[in-house]
């Protein structure tokens, strides 16, 4: 069955942002003229100074939002020219992680990773063998019957990471999901990006955590000002940045 799924993506082109701005409300461009294709498979950071637009260019990846100008294809299908009753089936092919988590607070840790599955239509005792898993192997072994309210800020971020992950979405993408847990759990959680991607899943991760970077070695996506920057892996971006 992964076979077949790596096969279809082979001829798709996962996203296509051409000439795109965006803006909110009547304020000035917080991104401006991006133009980039990622490939299926493919793993890139989004970085930046802080400022510099990475959560709105997830806003734009995520269906969450509209360009202001320009055009986004995603799945070989116009996003701009779909009407709003349309994204939901795309949206279902996206996994995110939120930087604040948006966990449903009625729900357990289980409940919550299960909901993705719950959605597409799984079976009840497989979807909770497999949550079960994941969970354990984020450390949460003994948290599943939580509820978000009950959770520290690290551990509703492995939650949202593991919902994120757990049907194995055709993209991936992730707001400084590192970024409540200790560097040992870090890596783990990256180890854990890094293996889904190698599944066939494309990745992008935003991140100020540069060792992280440096360690994966990935192209990175870089923003400064609204503008983008494609920057091969080991590469510098031309423009002087004010990195962590």
């Amino acid at each position: 069955m992964l076979c077949q799924k790596l096969q279809r993506r082979k001829g798709q082109e996962v996203i296509r942002f051409e000439n795109v701005g965006m803006r909110y409300g009547m304020g000035s461009e917080v991104l401006k003229d991006i133009s980039f294709d990622l490939e299926p498979g493919s793993l890139h950071f989004l970085t930046g100074p802080s400022g510099a637009g990475k959560t709105s260019l997830l806003r734009l990846m995520y269906l969450a939002h509209r360009p202001s100008r320009g055009t986004i294809s995603m799945f070989n299908q116009d996003v701009s020219a779909t009407e709003r009753k349309g994204l939901p089936r795309l949206r279902r092919r996206i996994g995110v992680v939120f930087q604040d988590f948006r966990l449903l607070d009625h729900l357990t840790a289980v409940e919550n990773v299960a909901l993705p599955l719950r959605i597409a239509g799984g079976k009840g005792k497989e979807i909770d063998e497999h949550v079960e898993e994941l969970l354990a192997w984020v450390g949460l072994k003994d948290r599943m019957a939580a509820r978000p309210s009950t959770l520290s800020g690290g551990e509703k971020q492995r939650v949202a990471i593991a919902r994120a992950v757990i049907n194995r979405p055709d993209l991936l993408l992730a707001d400084e999901p590192t970024g409540n847990v200790d560097p040992e759990m870090a890596e783990r959680l990256m180890y854990l990006f890094v293996e889904l991607n190698k599944l066939g899943t494309t990745t992008v991760i935003a991140t100020h955590d540069m060792s992280l970077v440096r360690k994966i070695g990935a192209d990175r996506m870089h923003l400064h000002d609204g503008h983008l920057q494609m920057v091969r892996a080991g590469e510098t971006p031309l423009s002087p940045v004010g990195e962590n």
